[in-house]
């Protein structure tokens, strides 16, 4: 009972009072669990409903899990959706598999697969080998979560499998798990590993692929694509792609003159 009333505390219109009732829901753990869940699921009043997603946070129970994918799904509120995806992206390893079945599910909508997608790459380097795993799997939405979510397997762990798994999804028959493998080369800092395997891309079939190679090369300060970048540009018919190509040579031509001034 007295966890009930606790629950029903996060309705408290002072927002301190909220924070005081979620942090000792959290400080009792497990046992708060179902009737958070139950509020979670049932309660007419969003701010409970936030704060039940907010406080199972804390708690971190893949027991909660069920209820936290029925929120994501079918709560109305963004903000309740978006908290159900913090509390599963929580419970690290555990989440993965329900968040790998929203990703691939034909019902979700692209609320449903961006939150997805944020909890996938929440997890990171919490569950390595289960994300080495999502960055194969059949369904392409699932692969494009996966490979974005690798980044900090690479820069935490340097983690050599998963260096090979971006190699591969440059290659991948979905343009879109393409374009997101060379937005991540180009977060990565490494140029010298990065840019022999960029290079090739700029003759890609994708447009989007082209762009992001373009940008990518660019923020690495890759000036030895120039020659690239510049053949490219002159054989480029996409008016999409060639204001890009043109815009990074300019920066890299750019950062060449700094260098040799510097």
């Amino acid at each position: 009972m007295l966890i009930e009333k606790m629950v029903a505390g996060l309705g408290d219109p002072r927002g301190l009072m909220r924070l005081t009732f979620a942090e000792s829901l959290g400080a009792i753990g497990t046992a708060a669990v179902p009737a958070l869940c139950h509020a979670l699921r049932t309660h007419e009043n969003v701010t409970v409903r936030r704060a039940a997603a907010k406080t199972l946070t804390l708690i971190a129970d893949p027991g909660a899990l069920p209820v936290l994918v029925d929120a994501l799904l079918n709560d109305g509120d963004p903000v309740v959706q978006g908290s159900a995806v913090g509390a599963m992206a929580a419970t690290g390893e555990c989440a993965v598999d329900a968040l790998i079945a929203v990703l691939s599910s034909s019902e979700s909508s692209s609320m449903h697969l961006g939150l997805a997608s944020w909890g996938l790459a929440f997890v990171g380097a919490q569950a390595p080998a289960a994300l080495r795993r999502a960055a194969r799997y059949s369904h392409t939405e699932v692969r494009i979560a996966a490979i974005a979510a690798l980044g900090e397997q690479i820069q935490s762990l340097d983690d050599q499998e998963a260096r090979e798994l971006v190699i591969e999804a440059l290659g991948d028959s979905a343009e879109l798990v393409r374009a997101e493998a060379v937005i991540l080369l180009g977060k990565l800092h490494e140029p010298t590993w990065a840019t022999p395997l960029l290079k090739p891309l700029l003759g890609d079939n994708s447009a989007q692929v082209r762009k992001n190679t373009a940008l990518s090369l660019m923020k690495l300060g890759a000036i030895d694509a120039l020659p690239d970048l510049e053949s490219a540009a002159g054989s480029e018919a996409s008016p999409e792609v060639k204001p890009i190509l043109i815009l990074s040579i300019q920066q890299l031509r750019q950062h060449q003159e700094d260098s040799r001034e510097g």
